[in-house]
């Protein structure tokens, strides 16, 4: 049987992963000329999110946790940042962008009420 990590029974994880795959589904779309423009810096940014998710796992103190877990929120506001640009600049649908717009406030929810677990736990540890 194969081992499950910490990580990957975060939901916010799990969340954060679909969000990555609609964003490479999304951007198959925009204009080929944005291979090393949008469409780089939003896959890059998406992954970014599950990656310190993934990373912070590993860390043994909370407070270093929470740290990567702000990494993660830094990331999400830079998917949502460039997703404002694409569908100004008109390569998104606007239900597509509403679509990632919602789940982009979800996994801030989430990452926000985990960051706060995360301080509280290292604070009741560490006093």
């Amino acid at each position: 049987m194969t081992k499950i990590y910490s990580f990957e029974k975060l939901q916010v994880w799990q969340q954060a992963r679909l969000l990555t795959k609609e964003v490479y589904i999304t951007t198959k779309t925009f204009p080929e000329e944005e291979r090393f423009g949008l469409i780089s810096q939003l896959r890059r940014a998406s992954v970014s999110i599950c990656s310190n998710l993934a990373e912070g796992s590993s860390r043994n103190s909370f407070k270093d946790k929470a740290r990567f877990t702000e990494i993660a929120y830094g990331s999400l506001m830079e998917v949502l940042n460039q997703l404002i640009i694409a569908s100004d600049l008109g390569f998104l649908l606007n239900q597509e962008y509403e679509k990632l717009r919602i789940q982009i406030e979800e996994i801030s929810n989430m990452l926000n009420g985990l960051r706060k677990s995360q301080l509280k736990t290292h604070q009741q540890i560490n006093p």
